[in-house]
């Protein structure tokens, strides 16, 4: 399992990444990154709601419901503009943290010294 600090930091970037793919709702959005991490981020309604609600007050992600055949209304979220905007600067700091833990981890990284 990932920890909790770790899965709280990256819970912004990935909701915009899932979302930069088409409008979600949220179970789907859970089940969405429980398959990419292979398990090994396991998020709540707990979790997520609150992201998404934050997201939406930032006018990043906007939110609207729809029926669904033979089940209760689901409420879809969507990036904005804004929120797409949002999602390139978040890439740009994550992959610059990430070219950090390849150069410290990476196949010629040096050894830690003792």
């Amino acid at each position: 399992m990932i920890s909790k600090s770790l899965v709280t930091a990256t819970t912004r970037p990935i909701i915009l990444s899932i979302l930069a793919d088409g409008e979600n709702y949220g179970y789907r959005i859970i089940r969405r990154i429980q398959d990419l991490s292979d398990g090994k981020i396991r998020w709540t309604t707990g979790t997520l709601y609150p992201a998404l609600h934050a997201l939406e007050n930032e006018g990043l992600v906007e939110s609207n419901w729809k029926s669904v055949d033979n089940a209760p209304d689901r409420k879809y979220y969507r990036l904005t503009d804004k929120g797409l905007k949002a999602l390139e600067a978040e890439k740009r700091q994550w992959l610059d943290v990430n070219a950090v833990f390849v150069k410290l981890w990476g196949p010629q990284a040096q050894p830690a010294m003792m």
